[in-house]
């Protein structure tokens, strides 16, 4: 039994040997169990899969906008405090650009002959400006007006026959309503987002136009000065970054563009030489029309009326006219009580100054007012329209 044992174990250690150096080889077959199936867990499909239906909107949008969307590049030299202010500690962040700092924003291609519309918190103090297009070819721009109060700006690149963007209608926005945001957030081109209308007509504390679209489509540093696009592919509002320095998220706000075009309109007619404009202290260059009536008002408060005898509470009280203006030369006085701008109903005084932006500068401006008028005895309210010329 030892000796065979032996010879066994020395066969073994052989037939090992042999097929470890090859000189042997062994072929199995391994049968699967009925019950296993050989065909792979997954299907291939020729070609690209349809997006479902409602989604390809967003692809046809973003490639039929985005070549009108450009990078803004600056060099910040300079640091001098202004109105604007707010909204680099708003929107981006407390610290002021250092000495030499490249700075990026976004814009958008107002016109075929090169006017780019951007925030003008994006290019304030900046002693170089470059504007990239959607080719990546790079053009030296020239600001060519500046308002801090709207915080817009327009600029003007050596170029021709670019692609522009249609401008939409934010009065018709409704809150749920779809948008697109496309711009350069961080520096990374052509980022497109996509969200609803989370509110309209937001005050935030940012001036005299304080008059916002919210939105939850992502809105970071760099997309200042970007285009909010509306489901038919028009411009609806300039995109104004989100809230800085907190943990709040999907909550950014861009300019309506019933305050964007008026502005638009005069800074570009300015621009050409069509329209004469104030020279800024703050930039230098050419300012925005502010439209001007000639009169203060006050929100209508129920001890208002109440004192007044007014049967409403609404509208704007009217508290001071200068009688060489355009509102005391169409005999508006004071305790009149404003109640419409043109079509518009108006209940906030906070609303005057964005519902002026609206009105192209020397045009008539309709306006409701209720007028208290002593008979006798007897005080009667009645309504009448007042025609004036905003200067």
């Amino acid at each position: 039994m030892r000796r065979l044992a032996a010879v066994l174990l020395l066969l073994g250690g052989l037939a090992a040997v042999l097929v470890a150096t090859g000189v042997i080889r062994v072929q199995l077959r391994v049968q699967p169990a009925e019950w296993v199936s050989a065909s792979p867990f997954w299907r291939e499909e020729p070609g690209q899969a349809p997006l479902p239906p409602g989604l390809g909107v967003w692809v046809e949008l973003a490639r039929a906008v985005k070549p009108a969307v450009v990078n803004v590049s600056t060099t910040q030299r300079t640091q001098r405090p202004g109105p604007e202010d707010f909204f680099r500690r708003f929107f981006e962040g407390p610290q002021p650009p250092e000495r030499g700092r490249q700075s990026l924003g976004s814009g958008f291609i107002v016109s075929a002959d090169g006017y780019v519309g951007t925030n003008f918190h994006v290019v304030r103090g900046a002693s170089e400006i470059v504007v990239r297009l959607a080719d990546h070819t790079e053009h030296r721009a020239k600001l060519v007006g500046g308002d801090p109060k709207t915080d817009l700006a327009l600029l003007k690149i050596d170029a021709g026959s670019l692609p522009t963007l249609p401008f939409g209608d934010s009065d018709r926005l409704q809150v749920g309503e779809p948008v697109m945001a496309i711009g350069n957030p961080f520096g990374l081109d052509q980022t497109v987002t996509t969200g609803i209308v989370s509110a309209k007509e937001r005050f935030i504390g940012a001036g005299p136009y304080d008059d916002f679209i919210q939105t939850d489509a992502s809105i970071n540093p760099g997309n200042s000065g970007g285009p909010l696009i509306d489901l038919n592919g028009g411009l609806v509002g300039i995109n104004s970054a989100k809230l800085a320095g907190t943990a709040i998220e999907n909550i950014g706000f861009a300019i309506p563009n019933d305050v964007v075009i008026p502005w638009v309109n005069d800074a570009v007619a300015v621009a050409k030489g069509q329209k004469a404009a104030a020279v800024s202290p703050v930039t230098s260059k050419i300012d925005v029309l502010h439209k001007f009536l000639g009169l203060a008002v006050k929100t209508l408060t129920a001890d208002d009326a109440a004192q007044l005898r007014l049967q409403s509470n609404g509208g704007l009280l009217i508290t001071h006219v200068d009688e060489h203006s355009p509102a005391g030369e169409a005999g508006l006085h004071e305790n009149m009580v404003i109640v419409m701008i043109g079509n518009r109903q108006i209940t906030d005084a906070k609303s005057l100054p964005a519902e002026l932006l609206k009105v192209q500068s020397g045009t008539n401006v309709r306006l409701q007012v209720i007028i208290m008028q002593t008979l006798g005895p007897l005080t009667v309210q009645r309504g009448g329209s007042v025609m004036l010329t905003a200067r």
